[in-house]
């Protein structure tokens, strides 16, 4: 009994001990997180407050450091290294393994913000994933950061720009909102932190030519320059709450844009309320004294765009910053303002809080490239195929018919699925690969390029021509890649450094058309590859169909399959007129907006704004509009295929044609209709919808009849001969 009396003592001890030793252990395990190093890691202080504390310890030449693209650490502030350089145009570019979705100008061919909202929140989502890879193997090197300079909402007033195919198009509306959605998107709907920083570039009045951009003035009236090339930025601003303005290279009315009180200050931060930071354009504070020769020195040129507003120099001319400060050219307590507001964005950011405290901190790899990206990608892309031509209906293509032929250099040409400021990834599906995934088994179908993509082939014996004309259809996919055009030093083919001088497809494709087309009356069907209006006159009547499809990215080759063989009706729209030729255009050079885009373009265009055919027909009707502007219209599909339509909302002011727009884009929603069934379309518009910009660039209300139209393109006799919807209007008087 004694002894059990001693063995029940000893069990009780020794669990007095383990639970003595458990609860030490817990205790240690739970110990209070360590204080933050530093006042500005605190996350209990405000934002505002945590930059003013460290702004307060840093040194002159500390902060001078932080006022460049690239910051080096300052370790004894535990101020890590920092490239500001990112981009993710269409996808996170240039820094590896990312989705690749349509070039910008496809994503503008959509006219659905909606879904480029998801584009943009895939985007940010990858940004994160691929940031806190690289943090964890010490990679802050350029293109991996999280300040991202997209998106480009330039306007695309003149086809020859080669960079046009990074824009939404020629129309302010349809820019700003599709630039938006990108920037929601691209910046999360956190309420502490910001997934990835937009920027809105390039501010302002910029597009072309590539040539001359570090010494045009490009000279702008008022009326143009707040009817045309400021909205966009404006809406980025207001609406998207966009982080980050980049200045752009040129002069805007005798300015330099990154040096510009009027276009920076009064503009941008006092009208607008921009509270972001502002960069200059690569090298553009340098264009200052060497080009535009409104400043002698760097240092004079440094304190232009401080004093302007230009917060980080995308260069190295802030490096002489102190001498500016030593030559009373700027003050201190500028320079503190102008870092202030750029470190904001990075404690936006979450870089100087504890990993693991921003949401953000927690998406994983596994995100990058992924199938519900792909997903996204193939969607977006099938969205912005534009159908230009379908003779007696030749599309969509039986996937059995009997024989096939496909020729053209960007058949099996990966390069056009990316167009500029791309990513890279293993999964690219070529316009080939997508036609031969989709045909019978039984079906015999072959590939030769056949041509060279820009001039006469070398070797004069031609195997393919004749083969292809046997064919019972012929797939021709013929266009441009970013070789012919994009940006000064990226286009290795084009003669003027990366704009074109003619628009026109190039001439030994066209002849290679020819040439298949006098052997056959089987049909041709022609799809066109490229980031901007391709000029087709002599091809436009002598082949079957013709279907653009921009640089449509990595899933570009399955969607364009998918709109060929009927899977997905196409549903794109044009966001740029396309021209007959270059003679249709005013002097490049020429800014004025009179004579340019589907709003003040007189002349008969190739295509027009906002056209894309079907595989069914639209009729418009029932066109309502309430004392309080509630517009209502009904779309009824009376064709056989379930499709998708863009319903579009123009005005014409009573000064249309004259003083004011032909046309003016004010509404567009994307709608899907049964064959067969009709659906009633509401939108809300106000009397703000009806404003127009006087001369002085001021909003007023045109007396007399304005006209409101409804259709699914632009509501001109020209779409209609090319067999678009017929478009309602109605007549509202102020």
């Amino acid at each position: 009994m004694k002894k059990g009396f001693q063995t029940i003592t000893y069990l009780f001890i020794s669990i007095l001990l383990i639970s003595f030793t458990s609860c030490k252990e817990e205790k240690a395990e739970k110990k209070e997180v360590e204080k933050p190093k530093f006042a500005w890691n605190d996350t209990s202080f405000s934002i505002d407050e945590r930059v003013n504390k460290l702004i307060t310890e840093m040194t002159l030449e500390e902060k001078f450091s932080q006022m460049l693209d690239v910051c080096p650490p300052i370790e004894r502030l535990g101020i890590p290294e920092y490239n500001w350089w990112n981009e993710s145009l269409h996808g996170v570019a240039r820094n590896g393994r990312a989705t690749v979705f349509p070039q910008a100008i496809g994503l503008g061919a959509t006219f659905d913000p909606e879904l480029i909202l998801r584009v943009g929140t895939a985007i940010s989502d990858e940004a994160r994933a691929k940031y806190n890879e690289a943090i964890k193997i010490n990679n802050r090197s350029r293109y991996a950061g999280l300040t991202f300079w997209s998106p480009n909402v330039n306007i695309f007033r003149d086809p020859r720009w080669g960079r046009g195919q990074e824009t939404y198009g020629e129309d302010p509306f349809l820019t700003s909102r599709i630039g938006v959605s990108f920037v929601k998107g691209l910046q999360g709907d956190n309420p502490d932190y910001i997934k990835a920083a937009a920027c809105a570039k390039h501010y302002a009045v910029h597009s072309g030519p590539e040539e001359f951009r570090h010494e045009f003035n490009a000279v702008v009236n008022k009326k143009d320059l707040f009817e045309t090339y400021l909205p966009a930025f404006k809406a980025l601003v207001q609406e998207g709450n966009v982080e980050g303005v980049m200045g752009a290279y040129n002069r805007t009315m005798g300015e330099p844009c990154c040096g510009s009180p009027y276009l920076l200050q009064e503009i941008l931060r006092d009208d607008w309320g921009f509270d972001g930071y502002v960069v200059s354009d690569c090298g553009a504070v340098e264009d200052f004294h060497k080009f535009h020769k409104v400043t002698q020195t760097p240092e004079e040129s440094a304190a232009l765009a401080l004093n302007s507003g230009t917060n980080i120099n995308c260069g190295n001319v802030y490096t002489v910053l102190n001498n500016a400060l030593n030559q009373g050219l700027i003050t201190k307590e500028l320079l503190n303002k102008r870092l202030k507001e750029n470190l904001l964005t990075r404690f936006k950011l979450g870089m100087f809080d504890p990993i693991g405290l921003n949401p953000y901190d927690h998406i994983t790899a596994d995100v990058v490239d992924s199938d519900k990206h792909r997903k996204i990608a193939l969607e977006a892309a099938q969205k912005s195929i534009v159908l230009l031509k379908n003779e007696n209906n030749v599309l969509p293509l039986k996937k059995n018919t009997r024989t096939m032929y496909v020729v053209g250099p960007n058949a099996s040409n990966e390069e056009v699925l990316l167009g500029n400021y791309y990513g890279l990834t293993s999964n690219t599906q070529t316009i080939l690969d997508g036609i031969v995934s989709k045909v019978s088994p039984g079906t015999s179908i072959n590939y030769k390029s056949g041509v060279l993509p820009f001039r006469k082939n070398v070797n004069p014996i031609d195997w393919s021509t004749g083969e292809a004309g046997k064919a019972d259809v012929v797939i021709a996919v013929m266009g441009i890649s970013a070789l012919l055009e994009g940006e000064e030093g990226e286009a290795l083919a084009s003669s003027e450094k990366g704009d074109r001088t003619s628009i026109k497809l190039p001439q030994n494709q066209i002849d290679y058309i020819k040439k298949i087309k006098s052997q056959t009356e089987k049909p041709l069907v022609l799809v066109l590859t490229g980031g901007s209006p391709i000029a087709i006159p002599e091809l436009h009547d002598i082949v079957e169909a013709v279907v653009f499809v921009w640089y449509p990215g990595e899933e570009g080759g399955n969607a364009v399959a998918d709109v060929l063989f009927g899977d997905v009706a196409p549903s794109g729209k044009l966001p740029i007129t396309f021209p007959r030729s270059v003679d249709q255009l005013p002097a490049y050079e020429d800014y004025n907006m009179k004579g340019r885009t589907y709003k003040y373009m007189k002349k008969e265009p190739q295509y027009p704004f906002g056209f894309g055919l079907t595989y069914t027909t639209f009729e418009y009707k029932n066109l309502k509009v309430s004392d309080s502007y509630k517009t209502t219209v009904t779309v009824a599909n009376t064709g056989k295929v379930d499709s998708e339509e863009v319903v579009q909302v123009y005005i014409s002011s009573p000064l249309a044609g004259e003083e004011d727009p032909i046309y003016d884009l004010k509404a567009f929603k994307r709608v899907f209709v049964k064959a067969g069934e009709s659906k009633t379309v509401t939108f809300d518009l106000s009397k703000e919808t009806f404003f127009q910009f006087n001369d002085a660039g001021k909003e007023v209300i045109r007396k007399g009849d304005y006209t409101l139209y409804v259709n699914g393109s632009l509501p001109s006799q020209r779409s209609e001969d090319l067999g678009g919807s017929k478009a309602i209007s109605t007549i509202i008087k102020f």
